[in-house]
């Protein structure tokens, strides 16, 4: 049976965030580096109405990857996100780290509207498809990494990895913050659709307008079949970062894959490295912690210390990030 009304509790929370703007920006930058943005709804509001604009560090298409980071990154944003406000954090630190990043709206009919990532994900992974081959010809890097968050860092590229034949030599590793793996429960609220019998008629009309919140449901056809055979591809290296107070992927040990021979796959919960770091589902993207994961999996050789912090939901750390 389908289970959860994903798309009207995320937009709530989507809603929410902009109530819930206190205190200043979380922003930090390097002399000469790019500003990184840490706080989620501060990112949130200023990104989403530049929904065509890449964030911050993004797109140069005149980038050529540095023989310490030889492959681009693609980020991918997540379900009723673009590409400006979910990756004002992750861009420009990662271009200050030195890689070429690239990022891109799919999920709608048009490249600048503000929500975007809610159409058929088989369709949006055919996107995800053209634009990594599009950033190898740019860059000519013969692999690229990604990584995504929510729906963009689970079942969509899941999705083009195992049915795009030439998608698992084009990919090296595949990073998800709080990424939607095996669907979402949304902490009971499924249960109780169900047993009201409201599900169905809620599905029904969200087939209609934004089909990736109905494939996101736990037990979906699009979930079922996703997982078959496996959640990995041999030749790509997996990494999950998850947080115990995501509130949209519940429970959040969905998030978490088991690798098929030939594949690695890390589960890392946030919360094991550091106990002060309550992130939700939204905030996980801007999260200093969550992004040292993120340069630790793309840079495994170089790995950083994880700085434990206080870290609250949607408003990001407590304090400037040094």
């Amino acid at each position: 049976m389908r289970h959860t009304i994903f798309g009207a509790v995320a937009a709530s929370a989507l809603g929410i965030s902009g109530l819930l703007a206190f205190g200043a920006p979380n922003a930090s930058a390097a002399d000469g580096a790019r500003p990184v943005e840490y706080n989620f709804t501060s990112g949130f509001l200023k990104g989403f109405l530049q929904a065509g604009q890449a964030p911050d560090g993004a797109n140069d298409w005149a980038c050529r990857p540095s023989a310490e980071h030889p492959q681009p990154v693609v980020l991918i944003h997540g379900t009723l996100e673009n590409m400006n406000d979910n990756w004002r954090g992750a861009a420009p630190l990662l271009a200050n780290n030195g890689y070429c990043v690239f990022a891109f709206n799919y999920g709608t009919d048009s490249d600048t509207g503000a929500v975007q990532g809610t159409g058929p994900m088989k369709d949006s992974a055919a996107k995800l498809g053209t634009f990594v081959d599009k950033v190898r010809a740019a860059t000519g890097a013969a692999e690229v990494d990604l990584v995504g968050h929510s729906q963009g860092g689970g079942p969509m590229p899941r999705y083009y990895l195992k049915n795009d034949p030439g998608a698992a030599g084009k990919v090296g590793k595949l990073i998800g913050i709080t990424p939607s793996n095996h669907g979402t429960t949304l902490s009971g609220i499924t249960q109780l659709g169900s047993a009201l019998h409201l599900l169905e008629p809620a599905n029904d009309l969200l087939t209609k307008t934004s089909p990736a919140l109905v494939e996101q449901e736990v037990g979906s056809d699009f979930n079922k079949q996703l997982d078959a055979g496996g959640d990995t591809v041999p030749g790509v290296d997996y990494t999950v970062i998850a947080s115990k107070y995501d509130e949209v992927v519940t429970p959040y040990t969905n998030s978490y894959l088991t690798a098929v021979p030939g594949a690695t796959v890390r589960n890392i919960r946030v919360q094991d490295g550091c106990a002060l770091d309550l992130t939700d589902h939204l905030e996980a993207a801007y999260d200093p912690i969550a992004l040292t994961y993120v340069l630790n999996a793309l840079d495994p050789a170089h790995p950083r210390p994880v700085k434990c912090r206080t870290v609250l939901p949607l408003t990001g750390p407590v304090g400037p990030v040094g």
